[in-house]
């Protein structure tokens, strides 16, 4: 049983926002019905990395669990009255397309709620629905360029970088998530359907919010980014990574004085807690000077001693058999289609202390439109005849 049991979800969503957050709410129970083209949406046929297992995706392993696929022809008039029909059963309609992009298929809003009223909207997009920026492309890392989470990452002296992974994205699709439950709350509460608006302008801005709102209103800082190892424009030093002989160490929230005593350095031992503020040059260039005198093992044990905040940089490969994230049972096993094992992340937030399980891994495209049609009050007949016209099709592919 799950949280949004009997709650059904058609999602109009690609690349990786839209589908994540459908995931989400897939996790928690509900029917999410993903409504592809004929040649399956864009994440199904596109790779991170080029990487698919059996034709497989890893992008369709990253946000397809827990959804039903039917792949429909919206510019066939059969497949677009089709798509109507399952509108009228729907209790949310998830779209990230570019604004007007479902309008010209005669999908827009007002189009739906012509058809049942009592839809939740969910509208995830780069810019907003209207203004200057509105037609842009909403892509991660062009977000990280824009919102100044670029600038605000790097050193001062070798100058900003990109996040390696697409975290406005993800933080995007966890923010459509919280809209769209609270909208069902509401519409449960006052019987009122509500629009839910997310871009990824101001997830981008929302995830650096302490950085955002201490810089807007003052902070003392001598540029967007940390210079001498320091993490950060705006923390205390130590703070940020340090090279050891053999590897890199993560170091933080921790005052100089502490760090005198755990690595021998004279020179800072009698700097304050301030004075991490205030001379943080000195003190992460005196850090850095006392870590790479030793192997990273060295460094951990007469860090954790003197009880400074630290843990050791590691890849990827450290999760799998990182003791807590084994714990938490943060991966989820299973196989592919064609009988392949798959790595999934497990759904991230515990009820009961339970984890939401896998009920369908990533389907193949159209894999239940048949059943779906059905379940909308379709004919078998009338069933026989879209597939004929090419309006829908039921695949086991697993890519266009």
């Amino acid at each position: 049983m799950g949280a949004l049991d009997g709650i059904r979800v058609l999602s109009f969503n690609h690349f990786l926002s839209g589908p994540a957050a459908a995931q989400h709410l897939g996790d928690l129970g509900a029917d999410v019905i993903a409504v592809e083209p004929l040649n399956g949406a864009f994440q199904r046929n596109w790779a991170v990395g080029n990487r698919f297992v059996d034709d497989t995706s890893v992008n369709h392993m990253t946000t397809g669990r827990n959804k039903r696929s039917i792949a429909v022809d919206l510019k066939a008039p059969a497949g677009l009255a089709a798509v109507k029909r399952l509108i009228a059963t729907a209790d949310v309609v998830m779209e990230n397309f570019r604004p007007g992009t479902l309008d010209k298929l005669g999908l827009s809003e007002g189009d739906m709620r012509a058809v049942n009223p009592a839809i939740i909207y969910a509208a995830t997009t780069g810019f907003g629905a209207d203004g200057p920026y509105a037609k842009r492309p909403g892509q991660d890392v062009l977000l990280q360029a824009m919102s100044g989470l670029a600038a605000h990452t790097g050193s001062m002296e070798h100058g900003p970088v990109a996040v390696g992974s697409v975290p406005i994205d993800h933080h995007a699709a966890a923010l459509t998530v919280a809209g769209i439950v609270a909208a069902l709350f509401e519409r449960e509460r006052t019987g009122k359907a509500r629009r839910v608006e997310v871009n990824m302008l101001q997830a981008a801005m929302d995830l650096q919010g302490e950085s955002i709102t201490a810089w807007m209103n003052g902070a003392d800082r001598a540029g967007p980014r940390g210079s001498d190892g320091m993490a950060n424009w705006f923390s205390p030093a130590p703070y940020g990574i340090y090279a050891t002989t053999d590897g890199h160490v993560m170091i933080s929230m921790s005052t100089p004085a502490d760090l005198a005593r755990a690595l021998d350095l004279p020179d800072v031992a009698g700097f304050t807690a301030t004075d991490g503020f205030e001379r943080r040059g000195e003190v992460s260039r005196a850090v850095a000077f006392g870590m790479q005198r030793h192997s990273t093992q060295e460094a951990s044990r007469k860090l954790q001693a003197a009880g400074v905040w630290h843990e050791v940089v590691q890849d990827y490969d450290a999760l799998r058999q990182n003791p807590q994230a084994q714990h938490l049972k943060a991966f989820t096993e299973a196989t592919t289609q064609g009988g392949s094992p798959m790595i999934l992340l497990s759904h991230p937030v515990r009820y009961d202390g339970e984890t939401p399980p896998v009920r369908l891994t990533p389907q193949p495209l159209g894999r239940q439109t048949r059943e779906v049609l059905a379940e909308a009050g379709f004919s078998d007949g009338e069933i026989d005849a879209l597939l004929a016209a090419g309006a829908v099709v039921e695949t086991d592919r697993m890519r266009g």
